[in-house]
């Protein structure tokens, strides 16, 4: 299109410049040099339009070279995207499950901490007993207790060493064919140690045997939460549910209320039945401020995008 412009107004230009030679007389000579040079700007405007074609082109393949790349760059970086997006779906699901694995191991671990506090206790007040006795003893030897100082001292002695641990633990094993059953520590430590481990159904048979022996003692109502957390970390949500509320309804005073609220209202939603998963998780925030129950609460109400308000408490 512009080189037809060109042309036309280069014939335009030789038209007129023919027609002023034929209005005005003018030498041959002088026309004939203005034809020519006219004839050679047409050349070079010709040419300067063929220049700038030509560069056209060559931008335009640029151009198009430039935003093939960029739009294979786009892709690429799309895959990458969804590639991380779907990482990261993985890792937060894995992770997830892993919290709830260590939040279990970290109560088993805190429950042997506090045995072993109260195992201390114990050894101590028997030690201060034992000093007492060796003490009394040696008081009515040197008070002139005479032979009759002997046989009390040998009968205490023997107490020390056997008779009040006797009385103070119960049986170390169970023997065969209906024998006494394995000491309260014994099954305790061991269903302990059996759920950190992941042996879920050891320690189950462990703890429901510590509820048949020492249903009535300070840690049954441990025993029955840690049946909850077993029933839950093998996915039996209906039954964890059940375990968890015998804890709260058999064990109204047990420090294992908060958690065992908890994951009855975790336990709840996984089955699907939300509306009383909330309603359980709400009633760890209202009554159990500032815990660790609390908080872990409140992260699960907003993941599942429920306002937690002094209104809706």
């Amino acid at each position: 299109m512009r080189a037809r412009n060109i042309a036309i107004f280069s014939a335009a230009v030789l038209a007129g410049a023919f027609g002023g030679s034929l209005i005005g007389p003018r030498p041959a000579e002088a026309v004939a040099r203005e034809i020519i040079q006219l004839q050679q700007d047409v050349t070079t405007l010709l040419q300067g339009q063929r220049d700038v074609s030509t560069q056209m082109t060559q931008d335009h393949t640029v151009m198009k070279t430039l935003v093939e790349q960029s739009t294979e760059t786009v892709g690429k970086l799309n895959g990458t995207m969804s590639a991380l997006q779907k990482s990261m779906q993985d890792v937060t699901a894995n992770s997830g499950a892993r919290l709830d694995t260590m939040s279990t191991q970290v109560q088993g671990l805190s429950d042997n901490l506090e045995e072993i506090k109260s195992r201390l206790g114990k050894l101590n007040q028997q030690l201060v007993d034992l000093q007492n006795t060796v003490q009394s003893i040696d008081a009515k030897i040197s008070g002139g207790g005479g032979a009759g100082a002997t046989p009390t001292a040998s009968n205490s002695g023997g107490g020390t060493s056997s008779q009040p641990a006797n009385s103070s633990l119960p049986p170390s094993g169970a023997a065969a064919g209906g024998g006494p059953a394995p000491s309260a520590d014994t099954l305790y430590s061991n269903g302990l140690r059996d759920i950190t481990g992941g042996n879920y159904d050891l320690a189950r048979r462990e703890f429901q045997d510590y509820l048949k022996y020492y249903g009535d003692t300070d840690l049954a109502s441990n025993a029955q939460f840690y049946l909850g957390e077993i029933a839950y970390s093998q996915k039996k949500y209906d039954q964890a549910v059940t375990e968890y509320e015998r804890v709260l309804t058999n064990y109204p005073k047990s420090f294992k209320l908060a958690p065992a609220h908890l994951k009855k209202g975790m336990a709840l939603i996984e089955l699907g039945q939300k509306t009383s998963g909330v309603r359980e998780l709400r009633d760890v925030v209202k009554r159990f401020p500032g815990t660790e129950e609390e908080r872990r609460a409140r992260a699960k109400l907003k993941e599942l995008g429920v306002a937690v308000t002094a209104a809706n408490l």
